[in-house]
């Protein structure tokens, strides 16, 4: 069966491996249609990504098809679409016991911690899959979108709160999509002008902030243009200097929530961040729930999949096609690859 290997920083490669064997007992066999190009992959191809082996499948945005049914598995047919929750998770702790199946002592993602779906057929456990209408195309979007799903349920909005969300790429727009709630006020700031026009075109309600590298600090840069600081800082970037910078920007008694991460420890100013009362908190991944009501938002029609989706080609093409979709000019949002 047709797989793409992350054989090495810089090298994706289409090699033929043996398709998988019958499911197991709570397990099914999935045939991948879709799979959505990560910032995860992206990291991993530059070689920056940090818990990775080389090589490695890549791959945890996936719209599969059931193809298989392992015994004792109830409530999933053979032919099923189902987009996948690809954080695996085994029971011993209290976060396990609490539904935390995102940041257990055990977690490991798929694509990174260990082999993902870049390939035609995988065997994955019963309970990962989430079955829907929905085209395997827009199911592989669902995990992404959770990622934001999961930092806004983290933020605990009041519903009258502002909502600055540091970094307008994939991620960032989720969050955005899901904080934009009745009574809410949501900010999204960047660097880049043509992310930020792409985010106002698909929520014209949500306001922009456009940073300039080396110019006005984001504190002042945000108080020049808005004459206030917001309560919630959804910070989505990974960049250490973005990370740093966001402490502080809450107003008094507000929150941050790191979605993006990287390898290096922060360093901020705890006067400031006491005297504020901040609360810090990580946003990892995200749980069944975040699946579910993601799922049925875009069955409702209440997301837009094409917020999201740039570029589509074939998992034979992928591997010619990763430094093209890299660069700057492409305007590259989410990448999906097809099976």
């Amino acid at each position: 069966m047709k797989t793409v290997i992350l054989n090495k920083p810089g090298e994706f490669v289409l090699e033929d491996t043996p398709t998988p064997e019958a499911p197991g007992p709570g397990e099914v066999l999935v045939r991948v249609k879709h799979v959505g190009l990560c910032g995860t992959d992206i990291h991993a191809y530059h070689g920056r990504q940090p818990f990775f082996d080389y090589p490695r499948i890549t791959g945890h945005e996936l719209g599969v098809i059931i193809e298989g049914l392992g015994e004792g598995v109830e409530g999933l047919e053979i032919g099923q679409r189902c987009s996948v929750e690809a954080y695996l998770a085994q029971s011993g702790d209290l976060a396990f016991s609490r539904g935390k199946t995102n940041c257990t002592s055990t977690t490991q993602c798929l694509g990174v911690h260990v082999d993902g779906g870049m390939r035609e057929r995988f065997i994955l456990p019963a309970d990962k899959m989430h079955p829907s209408l929905l085209s395997t195309e827009h199911l592989a979007l669902v995990e992404m979108l959770c990622i934001g799903h999961h930092a806004v349920e983290r933020a605990g909005l009041l519903g009258d709160e502002t909502i600055a969300v540091i970094g307008a790429g994939p991620i960032g727009l989720g969050a955005i999509q899901f904080a934009r709630q009745e009574g809410t006020k949501v900010i999204a700031v960047d660097i880049s002008e043509e992310r930020l026009a792409k985010c106002q075109a698909a929520f014209p309600d949500v306001d922009t902030l456009q940073l300039v590298p080396g110019g006005e600090p984001l504190v002042e840069a945000f108080q020049s243009k808005f004459n206030f600081l917001p309560e919630v800082v959804i910070e989505c970037t990974g960049s250490k200097a973005s990370m740093e910078g966001s402490f502080a920007l809450p107003d008094f008694s507000g929150r941050i929530v790191l979605v993006g991460f990287q390898p290096n420890e922060l360093v901020f100013s705890n006067p400031d961040f006491h005297k504020r009362e901040l609360t810090l908190l990580a946003s990892r991944n995200a749980t069944a729930h975040n699946f579910k009501d993601v799922i049925r938002q875009l069955e409702e029609g209440k997301v837009n999949p094409d917020t999201w989706i740039t570029h589509h080609c074939s998992a034979e093409d992928f591997p010619g096609l990763i430094e093209e979709w890299l660069k700057p000019e492409s305007g590259l949002i989410k990448g999906i690859v097809s099976f």
